[in-house]
């Protein structure tokens, strides 16, 4: 899979993108990432980018001239989507991470300052996406993120393919609780349960604490679950547990219930 990244600051992507999973992916030809300045795309000495807004107001917003030669530029002939990371567009999540994982290619359009000329946003754009209700200094935070959640998602990029399948929102749950050695550490023991060898008591154990965190912790990810036969039975259990009736279609329940 290929990134092209649109950004005014470059040079913030080199770390991020050049260690760890993400720079272990690229080294392997698993995922490639080109990391373009929309600064080349101006046609004056000073490389000039914004302007003020029409009808006045704060701050600086993004002139379409540049934006749409940059993007005409590094599309060129290709039907790649051009995402803009955007507070205004449909929150990131592991449904949309896998949705992009699909493609082989995706043009990321990191914004800054106040914000696009509308005209690039309405013609030029394909998705915005945001990955959260809170304000950032601009796109490029957003663009690694999206860039981590799929690329993880990419055949061959985890050392462990079946690690995957037991992360926190891989199939709708947060994950289970997670233990290693030392057995005890200062009067801490790991649950008895683990350490058993049972293979199904385990396999249970774990479903019963992934929904019990995600109860707690998340209840709204349960109401947007089509529960299994079991995992009804058991979230019944942790009903009764923690005293806490109708937390799946209300509020969530209290941890020192």
């Amino acid at each position: 899979m290929h990134f092209d990244i649109l950004t005014l600051f470059p040079e913030m992507f080199a770390g991020p993108l050049g260690t760890s999973m993400i720079g272990k992916a690229r080294e392997r030809g698993l995922l490639s990432v080109e990391v373009w300045n929309i600064r080349d795309y101006a046609l004056d000495k000073h490389r000039t980018v914004d302007d003020t807004p029409y009808g006045g107001g704060a701050g600086m917003v993004l002139r379409p001239d540049v934006l749409v030669r940059a993007i005409e530029a590094v599309r060129g002939s290709s039907s790649a989507p051009v995402i803009y990371l955007s507070p205004q567009g449909r929150v990131f999540n592991q449904e949309l991470a896998a949705e992009l994982a699909r493609l082989p290619r995706v043009i990321l359009l990191a914004g800054h300052y106040e914000e696009i000329d509308e005209r690039v946003r309405q013609h030029w754009v394909d998705w915005e996406l945001s990955i959260g209700d809170y304000v950032l200094t601009g796109g490029e935070l957003p663009a690694m993120v999206v860039v981590d959640a799929v690329a993880r998602l990419l055949p061959g990029v985890l050392g462990d393919a079946s690690s995957l399948e037991e992360e926190s929102f891989q199939d709708g749950l947060l994950d289970y609780p997670q233990y290693t050695r030392p057995a005890v550490f200062r009067d801490l023991a790991v649950p008895e349960v683990l350490l058993s060898g049972h293979h199904e008591q385990i396999r249970r154990f774990r479903l019963k604490e992934a929904l019990r965190r995600t109860l707690l912790r998340r209840p709204d990810l349960l109401r947007q679950r089509e529960l299994s036969a079991e995992e009804r039975e058991i979230l019944e259990e942790l009903i009764q547990e923690h005293s806490c009736e109708g937390r799946v279609n209300g509020s969530g329940c209290n941890q020192n219930d």
